[in-house]
Parts: C-alpha cells; sequence; structure tokens
C-alpha cells in the first residue's frame, strides 16, 4: 500500500546530540501515542499539529528516554501524508532502539529514498527538486550545494513546465487545422508559431551549453601539471595545496606515478594531478609514468605547463599536443626573476611567490566568470532529455510550412514528452526508481 506506515533513523547513524527518527504513512500518529508521554500527562495525548512536545519515549528493551516529539497533519507535511518525528538523544544504539519499538507498534523500515518519492507522489515536490536535494546532500564543494539547491528550488522545473506550456498552446492551434481542414491555418500564424518554436529551441540549448560547466562543478575540475623533470611540478602541487602531497628532490624523475590532490576555490572543487618528467630518455619504469601522465593529460579540463627559465621546444610540443585549456607556468623566480614573454603566470613553489594569483587564473581560466553562482545544468539526465527535446523542436521548426500539420503535432509532442522526464510528468518507473536509490534510508 502506498500509505502503509514506515519509519526510519533520518540522521546519520553516528554518536551527536540528537537522533531523530521519522515515520510517515497510515497509523503514524497512534504509533506516536504509543511511544510518546508528554511530561506531565498520561499517554493518551491529542496532538496538536506542528507543536513541539516534550516528554518520555518508550524503546525497545525497557529503554525510557526523554526527547521531543512533533507531529505533520497530512497533507502539510514533507511527504504528504501524516507525519511524526521522535528526537531522541544521539546514541547509536538508543536511536536503534526507539526504531525498533516504532517498528513492534506497527510500522516497517523503510526503503532508501521512501520518504522523499512519497513526496513526489504526493506532489509535494517535483522530479528534478528531488534530484537537487540529492546533489545537496552528496555535494563535496560548495557551488556543487548551491547548484543542488538551484534545482530543488524548481528553477529548472518551472523553465521546462512554461516551455511545456507554450508548446502545449502551439499544439492546440496545430490541432485545430487537423481538425477543421477546411480553415486552413493563415501564412501570418504559421510565421509567429516557427517564430515561437525558435525562442523556445533557444531556451532548451542555453540550457543545454551550461552542462559543459555543470559537469565541472558535479565532479570537479581536472588539472594536469605537466612538463620536463625537475621543473618543480610535484612542489607546485605542494604549494597549491599548502602541503606537503608530492615528495621532492632534486633528481630528475622522481614522480614515478600520478600524485592526486584536492582543493576548493572559488566554491568549486578542483582535483590536482602531478604527473611524471615528459622526457625522451628515461628507464623502463620512468616511461610507465610518462605514459601514465599522458593518458591523465588526454582527459584533463585543464593543464599547467610548468617550466623553468625559458620555454623551450618540449613545452612547445606539449602545448602543441594538449587537448584541453591550459597554462604556461614559469616556476622559479625566486632563482630567476626574468620573464621570458611566453609565460601566463611567473610563481615560486619555493617561497609561495605567485600562487594566490596563479589560483586565479586557474579558476578563471577552467570556468567562465560567475560559474560557481550560476545556474547550470549538473545532471547528466537532463542534458539528455534537454537535447533530445532541442532536436525535436528543430525538427518541428524546420517541418512547419512543409509537411502536414500532424507531422508537426508528432515533433512537438516528443519536445513535450522528454520535458516531462524532467518534471515527472511522463518519467518511467525505472527513471524514478534510479533517482530516488541515490538516497540514504531515512531521507
Amino acid at each position: 500500500m502506498k500509505n502503509d506506515c514506515i519509519a526510519a533513523i533520518s540522521t546519520a547513524p553516528a554518536a551527536g546530540g540528537v537522533a531523530i527518527i521519522r515515520i510517515s504513512g497510515d497509523g503514524a500518529l497512534k504509533i506516536a501515542e504509543k511511544m510518546f508521554t508528554p511530561t506531565g500527562r498520561t499517554p493518551v495525548l491529542s496532538f496538536r499539529p506542528r507543536y513541539m512536545y516534550s516528554g518520555s519515549i518508550s524503546a525497545e528493551g525497557g529503554i525510557t528516554d526523554f526527547g521531543l516529539c512533533v507531529y505533520f497533519r497530512a497533507p502539510h507535511s514533507f511527504t504528504g501524508e501524516d507525519v511524526v518525528e521522535l528526537h531522541c538523544h544521539g546514541g547509536v544504539e538508543l536511536s536503534r532502539a526507539v526504531l525498533k519499538a516504532a517498528l513492534k507498534c506497527g510500522a516497517r523500515p523503510a526503503k532508501a529514498g521512501e520518504f522523499t518519492m512519497r513526496a513526489f507522489i504526493n506532489g509535494k515536490i517535483s522530479l528534478s527538486a528531488a534530484e537537487g536535494m540529492a546533489d545537496m546532500i552528496n555535494g563535496e564543494s560548495t557551488a556543487e550545494v548551491r547548484a543542488g539547491s538551484m534545482l530543488y528550488s524548481g528553477r529548472l522545473t518551472k523553465e521546462a513546465q512554461s516551455v511545456q506550456s507554450e508548446l502545449t498552446d502551439i499544439l492546440a492551434k496545430i490541432g485545430a487545422d487537423v481538425d477543421y481542414p477546411e480553415e486552413d491555418i493563415e501564412r501570418t500564424e504559421l510565421s509567429d508559431i516557427k517564430e515561437r518554436l525558435a525562442a523556445l529551441r533557444e531556451r532548451i540549448e542555453a540550457l543545454v551549453r551550461t552542462y559543459d560547466s555543470g559537469k565541472k562543478i558535479r565532479n570537479g575540475v581536472s588539472v594536469a601539471i605537466c612538463g620536463k623533470p625537475n621543473a618543480g611540478k610535484s612542489s607546485l602541487l605542494n604549494a597549491l595545496l599548502g602541503y606537503d602531497k608530492a615528495i621532492v628532490s632534486s633528481s630528475a624523475g622522481t614522480t614515478r606515478d600520478v600524485v592526486e590532490g584536492e582543493l576548493e576555490l572559488g566554491g568549486v572543487r578542483f582535483n590536482f594531478y602531478d604527473t611524471a618528467g615528459i622526457r625522451e630518455q628515461a628507464g623502463e619504469i620512468e616511461k610507465l609514468g610518462i605514459t601514465r601522465a599522458k593518458q591523465t593529460l588526454s582527459s584533463a579540463d585543464l593543464a599547467l605547463i610548468v617550466y623553468e627559465g625559458a620555454f623551450g621546444e618540449e613545452e612547445g610540443e606539449l602545448l602543441a599536443s594538449c587537448p584541453c585549456k591550459a597554462v604556461k607556468v614559469r616556476n622559479k623566480r625566486d632563482v630567476s626573476d626574468e620573464p621570458d614573454g611566453n609565460e601566463d603566470i611567473s610563481v615560486s613553489a619555493l617561497t609561495g611567490e605567485g600562487i594566490g594569483q596563479l589560483k586565479s587564473l586557474i579558476a578563471s581560466t577552467a570556468l567562465p566568470r560567475g560559474a560557481a553562482d550560476g545556474a547550470f545544468i549538473i545532471e547528466e539526465r537532463h542534458y539528455n532529455a534537454l537535447s533530445r527535446a532541442a532536436e525535436a523542436l528543430n525538427s518541428a521548426y524546420n517541418a512547419i510550412g512543409v509537411f502536414p500539420a500532424d507531422i508537426v503535432s508528432v515533433d512537438l509532442k516528443e519536445a513535450w514528452d522528454v520535458l516531462g522526464e524532467i518534471t515527472g510528468e511522463t518519467a518511467t518507473e525505472e527513471i524514478i526508481n534510479t533517482i530516488f536509490s541515490k538516497f540514504c534510508v531515512g531521507k
């Protein structure tokens, strides 16, 4: 049954100040009345919705804890059902004992993401907003949490619904022509429809274009630190991170494998990869490191080409073969502060000179201005859906005036249905289950 009573611990499974046991569905209030005794009253209590009561919570094993209880009456709750929350002290075993008591009183264990799924089913939250919630929970950088928050706020849903509304109106006009062909849509109306479709297509394509930046916000920006041996790449990684991550030696070829480090710049997560120095004469093990360095560079979002002295032929070849944006970093300015005219920036990994400016340059080169604060598509599912919607709109645009109106309607309906996968109106059970499987139990 959709409204059968479910229960779970909604806080992290660790010791803390407070643990929350959430109960939702038919019978949630009866369970609360069995388990909770308000201070100074008998167990029988008429709960006032949205009021927090203090009292005793009965748990499994004869345990009694002093805590809080709040009741949310349907449909004015997160799930849209009757919901009760019991707030006990945050011991791991104590919260489990309270949950066991709730299950013994008639609830069943909630599945992963089941509370949020019920909220979606009951119209309390859109599908894309639920995905935004998951992104906020799982976000590993400020920008990722912010992007999830924008998705959770319903921006994408509202945009998709706005386009759907326009398409519904256009479909109605074209439908009239199909039903009453003798009336025939005037050329002025066809021209108007084409203009509207062009505008809708641009709105969708504008969202699609944000995915490149959104993907970097979601996954982090991959930065490969590359160059010849002994250029100070490992020292530069340590200077950027602010601690010694890579082994530093005056001997060329010290770095044999890729060394990783993570740093947040402007709210965005940057993943740095210190690679082996690339040179022709190298031993067998060093050659393996060079191969991995080239593989890392081939998949990077940004490359730091580090050199000392002058930008030479090897650096030029590296830059020419670089598949991504690159920043030329002249290192060891503490040894020679005379610029060679090729560098994008000059730094000293040893003294820290220029490292702050390099961080700013990395952030501005890897992402457009204001990317961390903008609204971006961060879910691949949304990117694919919007791309398909844009293709359908383009097909409809090109068909107007060339093919019969009912052919145009097929493309327009496809665009409407694809946008419905974002809002949840046409999402399949497989899509819905996949989305909510990302949540933990209790959410």
